[in-house]
C-alpha cells in the first residue's frame, strides 16, 4: 500500500509520500485559520492514488486550548465538588512572580453542575444517584446550549456505574460527552477531571476537522498520530482527541528513533527546530514516556512522549526589550506574515539573522520555489542594530546566540536535569531550521556527534508513516507491599488485555500481529508521585535503579506500592524499509558544488562552499566551513566541525 504522512506545523504543512520504495516530498505554507485547506491542496498537488494509507499529525486540539477556541463545555460532577477546577492544586509555575495568577479554567462556573449520588473510596455505592435531580441538570444543559459535556464523579475509576448512568441521560442531548472512567480510570481527582474536561473541550472541533478531511480523501484510510508515539484510527481520535496534543512532535521523535536505530545509534537527543518552536526529547533505545504534563497550565494525565518545547524557531521574533536587552521569541512571525525575507514580514527573525550572515541560499530555498528578499533583511537588520549602537553583523550573531541559549536550556531539561550525560548521546537534528543551529548546540553541550537525516524538514511526517498503531490502557490498583507478587499483578492485567485485544482486532490486526507491553506505576509507600517501571520478573530491582537515577538514591528495604497498571497494545502496519546506499566514495563529486560564498562565522568572513545534498554520496567527507542545501532544510557546518555521509545518507557532523 502507498503511504502518505502529513504534518501540520505553525509555519509549513509537510507531506511525504512513499511509493514503490521512493520518497516524494512537498511543503506548503500552513493555513492557520483552517488547517485542512493546506492539507487538501497538498494531496491534490501530489495527485495521489485511490488506495492510500494517510497518517496525519494535527495541531487542532493543541491550538484550540492555547487560543481558547474550544467548544462551550459543561461539567457534571458530584454535588459539593463543582469548584474542583477552580481549586486545582496549590502549585505555582512562577514561584517568584508576585503577580502570578493561574490560567482561567476552560469551563465557566455557571456551567459546573453537581448531582446527588456518591461512590465511596472502595467503589461501593454510598448514596444512590438521584435520577430526578439528574434530569433537571440535563434540562439546564439543554437551556444553556452547551456543545460538549465532561463527566467526572468521585471514585469512578473504581466503579463507573454512576458515570455510565449519566451517559444514558446525555445521549438524549446528541452532543459529544466524555466520561472520566473511559478517558482516564486513575486516581488523583483534579488531574482526572482536567484531562476529561480538555477532551470534551476539543472534541467538537476535532470531529469537524477530521470529518472534513475524511470527506475530501474519500475512500483513503486515515489514521491520526498520538502524543504517545503511535497512531490511532480517525474514529478513535474523534472520541479521544486529548491523546493528540503532541501529535506532530511525536511523529518526529519516532522518525528519529527509527532512523537512528537503523544507522546504529540507539542513544539520541532529538532536536526538532521548526518555524515556531523547538521540541526536544531523549531516546535511550526507545523514547522516554511521561504521564504528567500540562498544556497552557492545564494538567493532562495521558501517556505521551516526554517532549519539552520552547518558543525558539526560525520564525522567532527578535526584539529590544524595555531595558535595552535583546530578546528572541517566544513570539513568532508564523506562516503569515512570516520572516522579513519572505517579503511580507516587518519583524526580524532567526531566519533573517541566518540569511544576513550568508548562511542561506537565496536561489535554492525550497528548491527555488520561494524567493527570499535579502534587501529587506539588510535594511531591517541595520535599522534595528542602529537603535542599540552595534553593527548588523553583531546583531545577527547576537540573535542566533540568544536563540541557541534558549534551545540549550531545553536540551539540559531532558538530559542533565534527569540524570543523563549529553556526552553519551548523539544529537539528532531535524525540522526546517534545526540544521542551521545543531553544530553550535552540540558544541555547547559537548555532544561529539550530530545526525541530520535526509529531508530533515519533513521528518515528523516521515515518522508518522513509520509509527505503529498504539493504544494505552490504565487502571488504578493500589497494591501495598504485603500483597505485591508477580502472579497477583499478572491477574490484574487480564481485564485490560481482553479490552486491548478486542479493540486492536477492530483496527484490522490479527492476534499474532498484536504486541502487548506491560508497565507499572510504582512508589515507596508514603511518596507522592510514582515512577513508571517495565513489568518484568525483576520489577522491584528495576524500580530501585530508576529511583536512584532520578533522585540520586534508592531505599531497597522500604515497602513499595503499585499504584497503577498500564498496558500498551501495539500493531505493526506496513511501513517503509530503509535500505543502505549502494554508492560509496570519499571524494565529493564536482557536480555537488553549487557555489562559493562569503559566510560570517563568529564575526569573521569565510569563503564557504555551498553543496547540493542530492548529489552527495555515502562516504563523502569535508571539513567546515560548508553549507549543505536541500529542498526541506539547510545544514550549516561551522569552521570547527566536519561531516561525512553514512551508508543511509545521514549527514554525520563531528564537533569534538
Amino acid at each position: 500500500m502507498d503511504l502518505l504522512g502529513v504534518d501540520t506545523g505553525g509555519t509549513f504543512t509537510d507531506f511525504v509520500y512513499w511509493e514503490n520504495g521512493r520518497w516524494q516530498v512537498r511543503k506548503l505554507p500552513s493555513t492557520p485559520q483552517n488547517p485542512s485547506t493546506a492539507i487538501i491542496q497538498g494531496w491534490k498537488d501530489l495527485d495521489l492514488p485511490g488506495k492510500l494509507q494517510v497518517v496525519h499529525g494535527t495541531t487542532v486540539a493543541t491550538n484550540a486550548i492555547l487560543e481558547r477556541r474550544g467548544a462551550r463545555t459543561a461539567l457534571i460532577t458530584n454535588q459539593g465538588f463543582e469548584d474542583i477546577l477552580y481549586i486545582g492544586r496549590q502549585n505555582r509555575s512562577e514561584l517568584y512572580d508576585l503577580f502570578y495568577s493561574k490560567a482561567d479554567p476552560l469551563i465557566s462556573p455557571e456551567l459546573c453542575f453537581g448531582i446527588k449520588g456518591r461512590m465511596d473510596s472502595s467503589g461501593k455505592e454510598l448514596e444512590k444517584l438521584d435520577h430526578e435531580h439528574l434530569s433537571s441538570v440535563i434540562d439546564s444543559l439543554r437551556q444553556e446550549d452547551v456543545q460538549a459535556v465532561a463527566v467526572c464523579l468521585l471514585f469512578s475509576y473504581l466503579s463507573p456505574l454512576h458515570e455510565e448512568t449519566v451517559a444514558g441521560y446525555l445521549d438524549e442531548l446528541q452532543i459529544p460527552y466524555s466520561l472520566s472512567s473511559r478517558i482516564l480510570p486513575e486516581f488523583r481527582e483534579f488531574e482526572r477531571l482536567s484531562t476529561t474536561v480538555i477532551n470534551s473541550y476539543v472534541t467538537p472541533g476535532m470531529y469537524d476537522y477530521i470529518d472534513t478531511i475524511n470527506r475530501e480523501i474519500e475512500k483513503k484510510s486515515l489514521r491520526i498520530m498520538q502524543s504517545n508515539g503511535g497512531s490511532i484510527s480517525a474514529q478513535t481520535a474523534m472520541q479521544e482527541p486529548v491523546r493528540t496534543i503532541l501529535s506532530g512532535p511525536a511523529g518526529g521523535v519516532i522518525g528519529a528513533a527509527e532512523i537512528g536505530r537503523t544507522g546504529g545509534f540507539d542513544k539520541l537527543i532529538t532536536l526538532d527546530m521548526g518555524g515556531t518552536s523547538t521540541d526536544v526529547c531523549l531516546v535511550k533505545e526507545s523514547p522516554h514516556l511521561s504521564v504528567q504534563s500540562e498544556i497552557s497550565g492545564y494538567p493532562i494525565k495521558v501517556p505521551q512522549l516526554d517532549i519539552h518545547t520552547v518558543g525558539a524557531g526560525g520564525g522567532s521574533i527578535a526584539k529590544i526589550d524595555a531595558g535595552g536587552s535583546l530578546a528572541v521569541g517566544p513570539g513568532s512571525a508564523g506562516a503569515d506574515p512570516g520572516p522579513v525575507c519572505y517579503g511580507k514580514g516587518k519583524d526580524i527573525t532567526v531566519t533573517d539573522a541566518n540569511l544576513y550572515l550568508g548562511r542561506l541560499s537565496l536561489q535554492r530555498f525550497l528548491d527555488g520555489n520561494m524567493n527570499l528578499q535579502a534587501e529587506n533583511v539588510i535594511r531591517f537588520m541595520e535599522d534595528m542594530a542602529s537603535q542599540i549602537g552595534i553593527s548588523g553583523t553583531e546583531l545577527a550573531e547576537g540573535i542566533l546566540d540568544v536563540a541557541n541559549s534558549n534551545m540549550e536550556r531545553a536540551l539540559r531539561v531532558i538530559s542533565v536535569q534527569k540524570g543523563f550525560d549529553p556526552r553519551d548521546f548523539a544529537l539528532f537534528s531535524y525540522g526546517g531550521a534545526g540544521g542551521m543551529h545543531c553544530a553550535y548546540l552540540a558544541r555547547m553541550l559537548s555532544i561529539p556527534r550530530v545526525i541530520v537525516p535526509e529531508n530533515p524538514g519533513i521528518l515528523s511526517a516521515v515518522g508518522m508513516i513509520m509509527a505503529d498503531v498504539l493504544k494505552d490502557y490504565s487502571q488504578t490498583v493500589m497494591i501495598p507491599d504485603s500483597n505485591i507478587n508477580y502472579n497477583r499483578i499478572c491477574e490484574c492485567f487480564h481485564f485490560l488485555e481482553d479490552r486491548a485485544m478486542g479493540e486492536m482486532k477492530t483496527q484490522g490486526f490479527t492476534e499474532d500481529g498484536i504486541e502487548l507491553d506491560y508497565l507499572l506505576d510504582m512508589r515507596y509507600q508514603g511518596q507522592s508521585f510514582e515512577i513508571m517501571v517495565p513489568f518484568k520478573k525483576n520489577f522491584r530491582e528495576e524500580f530501585s535503579q530508576l529511583h536512584e537515577q532520578k533522585y540520586g538514591r534508592s531505599y531497597p528495604h522500604k515497602p513499595l506500592e503499585v499504584v497503577n497498571i498500564r498496558l500498551r497494545s501495539r500493531g505493526v502496519p506496513e511501513k517503509p524499509k530503509l535500505m543502505p546506499s549502494a554508492e560509496h566514495e570519499e571524494k565529493i563529486p564536482a557536480r555537488a558544488f553549487l557555489e562559493d560564498r562569503e559566510v560570517i562565522f563568529e564575526n569573521k568572513k569565510y569563503t564557504t562552499p555551498f553543496l547540493d545534498r542530492n548529489e552527495l554520496l555515502s562516504g563523502n567527507k569535508l571539513s567546515g566551513p560548508a553549507v549543505v542545501v536541500e529542498y526541506s532544510s539547510t545544514v550549516v557546518i561551522p569552521p570547527f566541525a566536519s561531516f561525512y555521509l553514512d551508508n543511509f545518507r545521514n549527514l554525520i557532523l563531528n564537533t569534538a
